[in-house]
């Protein structure tokens, strides 16, 4: 494993895994692939690391990678936290199974994913349904039918949406019943109607996250449409400035950059109102 923070991060909306996950992929790449695809968030993915399990050379797993990101499994590049230890940025290495386009990973840079169409999955009973069903185990006398359970369903999902354990509900729906009770349905019905707690005050909406992707080759930072394969222009033998001939310092590298101070900034003053 990395060091706390850092090393591999699981890319999110995959979809399920199956056999054929890398068939598009070189034997050594979808093999690489594969083992990347097992470890767990939080894995130390340099090649020095790689080189220690698998069956390839430092060289040869530098090389993979960098083919694996040209087709659109991993990113490299770097996150902005925030925490009680202060700020930083901090290095990451994205991957995912389901290959995804240059658009894509711009999306997720800027935290706007676009849904994924996962495969479809039978139909399962709900929370609400589940534990309606067994309640007749704890109270006998409010024992349900099934078509009881599905109707009843509904207005048990709203106090379940509004942060009520099941724990709670069992007590709320148990608690000093009559006897002889006559209609377990109604009288259900009645108590989750009559009830009902408060909706909770509502979250503030989430922040979205400062990320910036690196070049593969050379580690200039850009901006993900000037970085498509997650290679740069120059490393793509694009006219403009190389690693090699002088620190990284085009017009765009110095606007993302600004535009991420701007952010902290704004997220700063966010936290103080």
């Amino acid at each position: 494993m990395a060091n706390p923070g850092y090393g591999k991060r699981s890319a999110p909306d995959q979809r399920p895994r199956t056999t054929h996950d890398f068939a598009h992929l070189p034997p050594r790449e979808a093999a690489i692939a594969a083992y990347v695809d097992r470890l767990p968030d939080g894995a130390d993915m340099s090649v020095k690391t790689l080189a220690k399990t698998l069956p390839y050379g430092q060289c040869a797993l530098r090389t993979a990678l960098n083919h694996l990101q040209k087709a659109g499994h991993l990113r490299r590049g770097r996150e902005h936290l925030a925490d009680a230890k202060g700020s930083r940025w901090i290095t990451r290495t994205w991957f995912s199974r389901t290959a995804r386009g240059d658009d894509w990973w711009a999306a997720f840079t800027r935290g706007d994913v676009p849904d994924v169409q996962q495969e479809a999955r039978p139909p399962t009973r709900s929370r609400a349904h589940i534990l309606l069903a067994a309640l007749g185990r704890t109270a006998p006398v409010l024992s349900l039918s099934a078509a009881e359970c599905a109707e009843l369903s509904p207005l048990l999902a709203e106090w379940f949406a509004r942060g009520v354990t099941d724990e709670t509900v069992v007590r709320t729906l148990t608690a000093g019943l009559p006897s002889p009770v006559h209609h377990p349905a109604a009288l259900i019905r009645r108590r989750l109607t009559t009830k009902l707690p408060p909706e909770p005050t509502p979250a503030p909406p989430a922040r979205p996250p400062l990320r910036i992707l690196e070049c593969a080759k050379c580690g200039v930072p850009g901006r993900p449409e000037a970085l498509p394969g997650g290679v740069c222009g120059a490393c793509r033998g694009e006219t403009g400035p190389h690693k090699g001939a002088s620190p990284p310092s085009s017009s765009g590298v110095h606007s993302r950059a600004a535009e991420i101070r701007a952010a902290m900034a704004a997220r700063r003053e966010g936290s103080r109102a």
